[in-house]
């Protein structure tokens, strides 16, 4: 078989490339940078991606990459109380069978990425932009900038918010500006007030803001993230900008939740985008994946775990179709639609009703979060971070 072409090298990319290797199957990467890497800082890492981890086989280094986090912290942006906190020890690892954990988002990268690269199957090729693609029903050719075509037997775009495969492929246009504008800083431990330097991540939850922060790389750092709703309409990504431009939208919040902005430095913006979700996301061999598929909002703090999710789900239905890729795609697609359109939808209805409401909703939200255990919580986490829409294993070549 010719192998399956993977537009974007990103952790959906790679996890996808790294499972469909350790099923014996050949990979070809067309990354558009100049050399791979991720953008950003911190990422939260539920139970369900350790689940993925653990089939991709680097279930230990992840872990000895992670920082494991005691709760989940919800804090009164207004008080300065807490609200309630969720306890991720013993007895949440027991019930999901994994932890919940921070990491630095590059090193996660470089975990698939080193994996992927020493199976042998897959190929990977900077600065290829892609263009356009075409199919003859028994192959995939992908037109690159500047570039021989890349023939596959199949195409699975990865590449993004804005992806070149699905503006082909669906043409639903620029992705919706959620007009949240969220900040990012990356600061070392002694620049965070020593009151808070919390084992959690924590959130501080205001009327249209909110503030996270939780450590990173073995208690070296900390990883800030500030978001408030400030309707801007052009999406912008990766944007330095100074500690004044950050502290709009706060004046509002408890002294304490805001010293956590005065203490972070090179502040980079990101306006927040997700699109609706979609019914199809398959054109004969050629299929989407990821932030491509199914891009979501942050407050779930699921878009990664949703793309290895979906690299592995594609890969065993490639396994168990051997010599159909067609039934392959649509198999996938079946299995990862009605569920990544959930946590789609589940994301911004987070956003709204947990992170940002002011008034009777925010004393509301605050009343039936404390009403319940932690039991329950679990409970309702149950289809997510159990692992359970994962499919069986079939074979492993690797």
């Amino acid at each position: 078989m010719l192998p399956i072409i993977l537009a974007g090298g990103g952790i959906g990319g790679v996890a996808a490339a790294l499972a469909l290797a350790r099923n014996g199957i050949r990979t070809i990467v067309l990354e558009q940078a100049p050399a791979l890497g991720e953008i950003g800082a911190g990422i939260q890492i539920a139970p369900n991606a350790f689940h993925c981890f653990d089939r991709l086989g680097v279930g230990d280094r992840a872990r000895s990459e992670a920082v494991y986090v005691d709760q989940l912290r919800l804090m009164d942006g207004l008080t300065g109380e807490e609200i309630v906190h969720v306890p991720l020890g013993d007895d949440f690892r027991a019930r999901f069978g994994n932890p919940y954990a921070v990491v630095h988002r590059a090193d996660l990268h470089m975990a698939l990425l080193d994996a992927a690269q020493k199976t042998g199957l897959v190929d990977i090729r900077t600065n290829h932009r892609i263009e356009r693609y075409e199919q003859d029903g028994g192959s995939v050719t992908v037109f690159c900038q500047g570039h021989a075509p890349v023939k596959g037997s199949a195409l699975i775009g990865a590449d993004g918010l804005r992806s070149a495969v699905r503006a082909q492929m669906i043409g639903d246009g620029e992705p919706i500006v959620s007009g949240h504008t969220t900040y990012r800083s990356v600061i070392p431990i002694e620049q965070m007030p020593e009151d808070l330097r919390w084992n959690a991540a924590t959130l501080w939850a205001g009327p249209k803001c909110h503030i996270v922060h939780y450590p990173l790389k073995g208690w070296k750092v900390f990883n800030l993230v500030v978001t408030y709703h400030n309707d801007v309409k052009e999406a912008v990504a990766g944007k330095p900008v100074s500690v004044e431009e950050v502290r709009q939208g706060f004046e509002h919040i408890h002294p304490t939740a805001q010293r956590v902005i005065e203490h972070g430095s090179n502040w980079k913006l990101w306006v927040l985008c997700d699109r609706e979700p979609i019914e199809r996301w398959v054109d004969g061999r050629v299929a989407l994946l990821g932030d491509a598929a199914h891009p979501m909002l942050q407050y779930f703090a699921q878009g990664a775990c949703m793309a290895m999710e979906d690299g592995i789900t594609l890969a065993e239905m490639v396994a168990d179709h051997p010599g159909d890729i067609e039934s392959a795609l649509n198999a996938y697609q079946a299995l990862r639609i009605p569920h990544t359109a959930r946590v789609q939808l589940a994301s911004r209805a987070i956003g709204q009703y947990i992170y940002h409401p002011g008034g009777a909703t925010a004393t509301t939200r605050n009343h039936v979060l404390q009403s319940w255990s932690p039991e329950e919580y679990y409970h309702r986490l149950e289809w997510l971070y159990s692992g359970s829409i994962l499919p069986n294993a079939t074979r492993r070549a690797a």
